[in-house]
């Protein structure tokens, strides 16, 4: 089932168990989705909704930050309970050996030998690992294997 749908069945499911808190943070992905979607004028596939979650999920933690320094603990916990949401939505996480090994492949692949060659390999991973991966640490294990 394409994410969006499972997203609109999470949201009528919230609903009639009336959890307002999930109900609203699944309200506000699917509105940042189809902001996007007006934005670009045109319908998200898969990948496209994933980079919406990783942005709002970025946006979670930065607030949670935020607001642990502000001595907030009521948004805090409001933040909270919306990153377990956001986070049930990305897929299973590569552990660290499985995503170097996909770096070597991608190294393979592009015929990379410099870092001057790090676009193109950062291009082929990107499709395969996002959201399965921090692309910070594949962006520095990229860096440390083309030295």
């Amino acid at each position: 089932m394409p994410l969006r749908e499972t997203i609109a069945a999470d949201m009528t499911e919230a609903m009639r168990a009336q959890d307002r808190a999930r109900l609203q943070a699944v309200r506000l992905l699917r509105a940042a989705i189809q902001r996007r979607e007006v934005d670009e004028k045109q319908s998200l596939n898969d990948t496209e909704v994933l980079v919406v979650i990783q942005r709002m999920i970025k946006q979670c933690n930065d607030s949670i930050d935020q607001f642990t320094s502000g001595n907030r603990n009521d948004l805090v916990e409001k933040e909270m309970v919306m990153l377990d949401v956001l986070t049930k939505y990305l897929p299973q996480p590569l552990n660290e050996e499985e995503t170097l090994n996909i770096i070597s492949e991608a190294i393979m692949e592009t015929r990379a030998e410099s870092i001057r060659d790090m676009g193109p390999v950062m291009s082929w991973l990107k499709p395969k690992l996002q959201g399965k991966a921090d692309m910070a640490f594949v962006s520095k294990a990229v860096r440390e294997k083309l030295n």
